[in-house]
């Protein structure tokens, strides 16, 4: 998904950066913590306040193409869909199915979601 940075959206032009310090490669390297982002965002189990925040933001993020977030989640987005994508595979469909049943964003991101197929 395009921005799954942990973010909270609020009236000024970017996103709060109250989150952009979380260690992204801990949540990524931890089978538990992925699963717990996932399940949240996939309305599968309880949503951490930080996990809360990301499913409330997300849906903007992808709209509007994360044009309110910081250079921080942008960066962490990032690095979240190559691991989604080259490692999580069963985890990126289903947040897809989820947030993306119309494949419209597939489509619009299809040139950045090719381009980190393989670079992990």
């Amino acid at each position: 998904m395009a921005c799954v940075a942990v973010t909270w959206a609020r009236p000024e032009s970017t996103y709060t950066d109250k989150w952009d310090n979380i260690n992204v490669d801990e949540i990524l390297e931890s089978n538990r913590l992925l699963k717990g982002y996932v399940d949240c965002l996939l309305g599968k189990g309880r949503c951490t306040p930080d996990g809360k925040a990301l499913k409330e933001t997300l849906p903007d993020a992808l709209e509007h193409e994360c044009v309110k977030c910081t250079g921080k989640q942008k960066s962490g987005a990032d690095k979240v869909i190559r691991h989604l994508v080259n490692k999580r595979p069963d985890l990126w469909k289903e947040l897809a199915v989820e947030y993306d049943p119309d494949n419209i964003y597939q489509a619009r991101y299809k040139d950045k979601i090719d381009a980190v197929k393989g670079s992990a």
